[in-house]
């Protein structure tokens, strides 16, 4: 019998229309820790499939009307899975590419509010955020993780008018495609002001406004992730942090800097954290990642600002308290920010496999 494949856009199309599936991971469990698929179940049978030895899997016990799809990290020893299960009469899918493909899955949520409306794009494999703001059909596009005919459709499809397309820093943990965007409808990008990028971009000055229907998105100076970070204010309603702040945890200060440097950055981000937590309390914080498994569940990852400074110890402490418990627990660096980052400066993404590169969870969080 002729094993069955599903391609991840045609698995994210089915759990984001609600179609019953068993997503069955057989990964190590040390792997599953680092990134898994929201709902999926997992059975760490990787070691034992290798050998061929199917033991593993007899405490399967799935409703065999539903469709099973198999996953490891990158699509050969979830095979074997699918092809035991298959042989047991269960309607057997393996996932293409695994884990290493699903980092571009992804799923929207919403926000609406008077004036305006929010669009939350959010990588499911990755955790990475990018937002459309939306207000007479005029639209501001911030940070853009996804291929940009993901975006171009979604536009097309509102019939909205794009009038920016903007990054909140200069990102390390997945290629920025807000040049290609811009470009591809004829405008050019705008990034907080910077002198690395080697293309040609609208800089962004500290406290400036844009406008977009009728609402204006302002600017706020963010500095401690990396030294241009912005935040971006959105009708006094919404802000809008990357990763300075998280909901329940802040940016890492470490990355292309020594312990000297990653200091003087911490304590920039101190007070970047202390800037935005003296805004309005009501007002919702909206971050630039997630370190956890996005759900299909049309749930904004989002949280007021007072839930942010209740539910982060971090922000409870003094200057110097904060700094020094952020240098203890930085975590290991991804081996891709690197070449990441060099990439972003580019703008040039021509000689690499974006899957290859974006492989790996999100570590930008510190909590």
């Amino acid at each position: 019998m002729e094993q069955k494949e599903i391609n991840t856009n045609t698995l994210r199309e089915w759990l984001d229309t609600g179609k019953k599936v068993n997503i069955l991971d057989v990964r190590p469990f040390i792997e599953r820790e680092e990134l898994k698929i929201p709902g999926s179940i997992h059975i760490d049978a990787y070691d034992e499939l290798k050998k061929n030895n199917p033991d593993p899997l007899e405490v399967v016990d799935f409703d065999k009307s539903i469709p099973v799809v198999t996953v490891c990290a990158g699509g050969k020893t979830s095979s074997i899975a699918a092809e035991i299960l298959q042989n047991s009469g269960y309607e057997t899918y393996n996932l293409q590419g695994g884990m290493k493909s699903w980092s571009l899955s992804w799923n929207t949520a919403s926000i609406v509010f008077d004036n305006f409306e929010i669009i939350q794009f959010r990588r499911a494999g990755k955790g990475c955020l990018s937002y459309v703001i939306i207000s007479d059909q005029e639209a501001m596009v911030i940070d853009v993780s996804l291929p940009v005919e993901i975006y171009k459709e979604f536009l097309d499809q509102r019939e909205l008018i794009l009038k920016y397309v903007a990054d909140i820093h200069i990102h390390a943990d997945h290629l920025s495609r807000t040049k290609e965007l811009a470009e591809k409808n004829k405008i050019k990008p705008s990034l907080p002001s910077n002198d690395k990028l080697n293309y040609p971009f609208n800089p962004i000055a500290y406290g400036q406004y844009f406008s977009i229907g009728r609402i204006n998105v302002k600017s706020i100076h963010t500095p401690g992730h990396t030294l241009e970070s912005t935040s971006y204010l959105i009708d006094g309603k919404v802000v809008l942090t990357g990763d300075t702040l998280f909901t329940n945890g802040v940016g890492r200060p470490d990355l292309k800097a020594d312990k000297e440097e990653a200091e003087k950055k911490a304590t920039l981000l101190f007070h970047s954290i202390q800037k935005l937590i003296r805004l309005d309390q009501s007002i919702i914080v909206l971050p630039g990642h997630t370190s956890q498994p996005v759900a299909f569940d049309n749930q904004p990852i989002q949280s007021e600002l007072k839930e942010v400074v209740k539910n982060t110890p971090l922000l409870k402490e003094s200057e110097q308290e904060f700094v020094q418990s952020l240098l203890k627990r930085i975590p290991n660096p991804p081996e891709n920010y690197l070449k990441i980052v060099e990439k972003n400066i580019t703008g040039d993404f021509t000689d690499v496999n974006p899957i290859d590169l974006e492989a790996g969870a999100n570590r930008c969080a510190i909590s």
